[in-house]
């Protein structure tokens, strides 16, 4: 970000027009479950172990020079407002499959839950909600166990990291009034950050798909460059 100074028309926001416009879409081709932008031949690498109720997933722009600053922002430098920018940029991926769709964003470690003092995830499934004009769950999803930070893992052990990391609050974690807690029948939208590999999201709607869920997307405002499979 370019830290210069933003027109009153545009007050609101923390990334002035010409960054934003640097980001770089993600754009077709790609595979159409996952959306990794690549041509596929065959089962794509990414998403053929998904559980079966995850069903798509979008990414607005690619984790770049340009967007990685933005992302960074929102995570470590404490500014959590900027997540209004990054959804507004999540608002040109393919609208929710109908008005009764839920976001659920991506629950934080206790952790760095205190160290952060916010959800990222749940500052970005809040700002999308505004304009989507659709409900945010954010007591529906939980982390059941830490997992350490999935910078630096290759794929086969982000996946090994996150198995096990998610469950139900009505299923696993217990709350003494189940109905509180009570899957919705709609499409739950699984709301991140940044996609990697996908195993993440592919946990969190495993944990989701058990509790009884049959259709889940996700959105998420990044999306990095393809991971070394070799």
């Amino acid at each position: 970000m370019c830290h210069g100074l933003l027109a009153p028309r545009e007050a609101t926001r923390l990334v002035c027009p010409v960054c934003r416009q640097r980001w770089k879409a993600v754009r077709p081709p790609w595979c159409e479950r996952c959306g990794q932008p690549e041509p596929h031949f065959g089962p794509c690498r990414l998403c053929v172990e998904w559980p079966a109720a995850l069903r798509l997933v979008r990414s607005a722009v690619r984790l770049d020079e340009n967007a990685r600053p933005a992302v960074h922002a929102l995570k470590y430098a404490g500014l959590p407002r900027i997540a209004d920018d990054l959804a507004a940029a999540m608002t040109k991926l393919q609208s929710p499959a109908d008005a009764a769709s839920v976001l659920i964003p991506i629950p934080l470690a206790k952790k760095r839950l205190r160290e952060r003092g916010y959800n990222q995830s749940e500052m970005l499934a809040r700002a999308l909600a505004r304009q989507w004009r659709i409900p945010v769950l954010v007591d529906l999803l939980a982390r059941t166990r830490e997992t350490p930070t999935q910078t630096a893992l290759t794929p086969a052990t982000r996946l090994a990291n996150v198995a096990g990391a998610f469950g139900t609050r009505n299923a696993e974690c217990g709350t003494g009034n189940s109905s509180t807690f009570r899957l919705p029948s709609s499409t739950l939208i699984l709301v991140d950050d940044v996609f990697t590999t996908g195993a993440t999201l592919a946990e969190a709607a495993r944990a989701l798909e058990h509790a009884g869920a049959t259709r889940i997307e996700g959105v998420t405002f990044a999306r990095a460059a393809i991971p070394d499979f070799t």
